[in-house]
């Protein structure tokens, strides 16, 4: 009886359209549903399931956990990447678990699966919380690009990069992963002041398994590239439909994340609304570690 009342969780493979998915369930089934919808493509749900699921969890939410097809530990060489494909996974955990509706909690990439989901099911979500999440893919590359050309105006190197990759095709693979890649080698996804606490769930991380098990797809944005034709897009019209079904859309982002402009994260504030909205301090993109706290904080507010 006793272990009936205690948060529970479980870790299994569910055969999915004749593949296997990673999902891993934290706390009591019978509380709130919440799927958190990791970044990529190639990316996983590790480092939110190392540091943040369980915490989650304790505040009295059902966390479900997953990695899309073919991305992280489910492992797919026949994945399509595609976002009917991750829709057909969300349906699966759904029907897995009995769920009528559930929060999607959607990070970086994960915000533009989210979005498309619940604009094409509707009747399956509470509520959308934006965290980190992209929504307006070009206007991001803009900024990254613009941005270093001010901060490195001095460095021909990187404006020799730049240069070359503005002239790339920007509905490419090559052309997104450039621009992340110099937002990355400049300091664009780090918190500006690590925290005591930050500092200790990273070195967590590294040192659990989880980080052992932090596979990464290097073929997944050129094969998502190739055969989704929705690429490069914006969202924010999507967004607006979902709005005026009465689904209720939330938007968590870190004030020093490099990769959105002002005039983003400004609009994606006036979308979502004042009450709906929270811009984190000294946090960068991954702001469940860099702020944990304030983060689990609003989310609870938000959904309780």
């Amino acid at each position: 009886m006793k272990q009936l009342l205690l948060a529970f969780f479980f870790i299994m493979s569910v055969f999915a359209n004749g593949q296997n998915l990673y999902i891993k369930t934290y706390g009591n089934k019978k509380e709130k549903p919440i799927i958190f919808i990791h970044g990529g493509p190639s990316g996983n749900s590790t480092l939110f399931e190392a540091t943040t699921a369980q915490k989650l969890a304790d505040l009295g939410f059902y966390v479900i956990v997953y990695d899309r097809r073919g991305e992280g530990r489910s492992a797919d060489p026949d994945a399509k990447f595609t976002y009917a494909e991750a829709f057909q996974d969300l349906n699966t955990i759904y029907k897995k678990y009995n769920l009528k509706k559930a929060t999607l909690l959607a990070h970086s990439f994960g915000g533009l699966v989210a979005t498309l989901y619940t604009e094409k099911y509707p009747q399956n979500v509470n509520s959308l919380i934006l965290a980190g999440a992209l929504f307006s893919q070009q206007e991001t590359y803009d900024h990254i690009l613009n941005s270093l050309k001010k901060t490195h105006w001095e460095d021909s190197k990187t404006h020799n990069k730049i240069s070359y990759v503005e002239k790339l095709d920007k509905n490419s693979a090559g052309y997104r992963k450039h621009c992340f890649d110099l937002a990355s080698d400049n300091g664009y996804f780090k918190m500006p002041h690590p925290t005591k606490k930050s500092k200790k769930l990273y070195a967590n991380y590294e040192a659990s398994n989880f980080f052992k098990t932090n596979i990464r797809n290097k073929n997944a944005p050129l094969l998502f590239y190739q055969n989704e034709k929705r690429n490069n897009i914006d969202t924010r019209s999507s967004l607006k439909k979902i709005k005026a079904k009465g689904i209720s859309i939330y938007a968590i982002y870190g004030k020093e994340d490099g990769i959105f402009s002002p005039s983003q994260i400004k609009s994606i504030k006036d979308l979502a609304g004042e009450d709906h909205f929270a811009l984190l301090n000294n946090c960068s993109h991954y702001l469940f570690v860099d702020q944990q706290k304030e983060f689990l904080s609003h989310l609870k507010n938000w959904l309780k």
